[in-house]
């Protein structure tokens, strides 16, 4: 039976997918284009702010913005056609390394993502044989696997369970799982519920070796076949990119609307990043910082198993056209 607590707790973390089936056009007349975007600050903001303050209608993109609970799924709707654009964190980054999309702008810079555990386990080694819940293919997947590579442990040494993160913060909370690897704002509300958690890795552990870039991405046929609607998206983004880093409570104001989950509740998670104008993240891209982010994690995922072989970010990131448009 669903007890009342945990009801309230399936409402508060169902806010960050409940609009999954859905989408909010920015209402302009242009070149229709379906989004897509994550529900958290980091993977919302930019989108919110393009639709909020008419950057997609400036640039002559009527879009229609789309929330999904992750990266790799926005990826298959690119394949079946379902999505033009769409915004990848940084677990997800060999889905365009393997030739599945293009990146056409970096978001930020993420500190977000943490692995956590339930009270009484302090380390990663003493996660060995605990059940372990991670949304696969995403940046708290990721994390996990670092931690355990740094304590000479490896996946198949957890017993690992795949849940989307909304399934998680229930999980986590009712303690049917022992620890996950996931991110702000679900730690945020998690931790509401089960304040003595214990945090047993952050991106900081990494950082700066190991640096966790999300990306906004197209379908890999506009590239060649419209090639005015990826220079006016990527436009609206370096606007939204802009306006997010100027007037950050604003942003953070447009995006709890967006999502409907608290304005402070984002604030946190808006504290585990670097808001980046374009014209830094210009700068990162002519002097070959963003393409070093993309071969390291590379060579992560192929450590990890998760491919063999990769494109050379150059041929994936389309450096070159964001600097430009």
């Amino acid at each position: 039976m669903v007890t009342l607590t945990r009801r309230k707790l399936i409402a508060s973390s169902a806010a960050l997918a409940a609009f999954a089936a859905s989408g909010i056009r920015a209402g302009a007349a242009g070149t229709a284009a379906r989004i897509g975007y994550n529900g958290d600050f980091w993977g919302a903001s930019v989108a919110g702010v393009a639709a909020d303050q008419g950057f997609y209608a400036k640039h002559g993109v009527d879009a229609d913005i789309k929330v999904f609970t992750n990266g790799p799924i926005q990826v298959q709707a690119l394949g079946a056609n379902s999505l033009e654009f769409g915004y990848l964190g940084p677990g997800a980054l060999w889905l365009p390394a393997t030739g599945k999309a293009k990146i056409i702008a970096v978001n930020d810079v993420g500190f977000s993502d943490r692995v956590i555990a339930q009270a009484g386990i302090t380390s990663i080694a003493a996660l060995k044989g605990k059940k372990v819940a991670i949304a696969a293919g995403t940046s708290g997947d990721m994390l996990l696997r670092l931690a355990l590579r740094k304590a000479g442990m490896a996946m198949t040494d957890l017993d690992i369970v795949q849940m989307d993160p909304s399934t998680i913060v229930a999980a986590f909370a009712s303690k049917q799982v022992d620890a996950a690897g996931i991110w702000y704002p679900f730690v945020g509300i998690i931790q509401k519920n089960v304040p003595d958690l214990v945090e047993l890795a952050k991106n900081d552990d990494f950082y700066p070796q190991t640096t966790f870039p999300s990306v906004f991405i197209a379908r890999n046929d506009l590239i060649e076949g419209n090639p005015d609607l990826v220079r006016n998206v990527v436009r609206a983004i370096k606007d939204a990119q802009d306006f997010r880093a100027a007037n950050q409570d604003k942003a953070i104001e447009i995006t709890s609307k967006l999502l409907g989950i608290p304005a402070d509740q984002l604030k946190t998670e808006a504290g585990y990043g670097r808001f980046m104008t374009s014209a830094e993240l210009i700068k990162l891209t002519k002097d070959g910082t963003v393409n070093g982010w993309f071969s390291t994690m590379n060579d992560l995922f192929k450590t990890f198993g998760k491919l063999e072989t990769s494109l050379d970010p150059k041929d994936y990131y389309l450096g070159d056209q964001y600097i430009s448009a």
